[in-house]
């Protein structure tokens, strides 16, 4: 992982509400997952990618993630109505404060700024998806950015739109990534920020031919998952739901990501999604 700060206990989770609270203006769309009043500018998520993330304007009655008013009062920080999930690289606002005093004083790891950079570190270093190396797409929004990833080949499409957003309030807040949007495969069971434990039932839709799912949990300051679905649910059709269990053990951060990923046609991973739980 390239993650450089120790990671530490949840202490700051008030912190970190306050912070993504300066998003509050910012554009961008998502799909599944916020300010109240939808930015222009904001590109519909590519049809084949596989994507999910908590929403920048109103959502549909269909979306995720609850508002702040239903929410525990650990499951921060919010983005006008509606929560986002501290993700990756950083679980805490101290911790992307005290990488933004680390690069004012000597420009340490600027990739931090670079919201590509940033998707794609995610990917490979956090999710470990080694394959998913170059970007399909890039849009900023305000304080919001969407970033298409992809594997490389000639026949890799767009496998996830990566959203993230500045944590912090200062102009070089460094990118957080808080989730995916999702079009043709989707993880919406667990909702976006929900309180989960062992074992974990999740689901959701796909669109696709002999499709294989695999799903994760994975927390920050673990290089291995804390769990994985046997190998491997088959999937496919129009629009069809899928349903995996995972058992998981050993979490002791905050937030989890919990991934699923379809593949073997011509990667091992040629879409996935995202989303984000939290243990207490």
């Amino acid at each position: 992982m390239n993650t450089w700060l120790p990671l530490r206990h949840f202490a700051a989770a008030t912190a970190a509400a306050l912070a993504l609270i300066g998003c509050s203006g910012a554009g961008g769309s998502p799909s599944a997952s916020g300010a109240t009043s939808a930015a222009p500018g904001t590109p519909p998520p590519s049809p084949t990618t596989s994507v999910r993330t908590p929403p920048t304007a109103d959502p549909p009655t269909s979306s995720r993630t609850p508002s702040a008013a239903t929410q525990t009062p650990n499951v921060a920080p919010p983005l006008g109505s509606w929560s986002l999930q501290p993700v990756w690289p950083f679980t805490t606002l101290a911790q992307a404060e005290a990488w933004e005093r680390s690069y004012r004083s000597g420009g340490h790891q600027p990739w931090h700024l670079d919201p590509d950079q940033t998707a794609l570190s995610f990917t490979r270093d956090f999710l470990g998806f080694e394959e998913i190396d170059r970007v399909t797409s890039s849009k900023v929004s305000g304080r919001h950015a969407r970033v298409g990833v992809a594997p490389t080949g000639p026949e890799g499409g767009t496998a996830a739109v990566i959203h993230m957003v500045r944590f912090g309030t200062g102009a070089d807040a460094p990118w957080e990534v808080v989730g995916t949007d999702d079009t043709t495969f989707s993880l919406t069971t667990p909702a976006y920020g929900a309180v989960v434990r062992s074992p974990l039932a999740t689901g959701g839709r796909i669109t696709g031919i002999d499709e294989s799912i695999r799903v994760q949990v994975r927390q920050p300051s673990s290089d291995a998952p804390l769990g994985t679905s046997k190998c491997c649910t088959p999937a496919g059709g129009d629009n069809q739901p899928w349903s995996v269990t995972v058992p998981f053990s050993g979490a002791r951060d905050p937030v989890l990501t919990v991934v699923a990923s379809t593949g073997g046609h011509v990667a091992a991973v040629e879409r996935f999604t995202v989303t984000a739980v939290r243990t207490r």
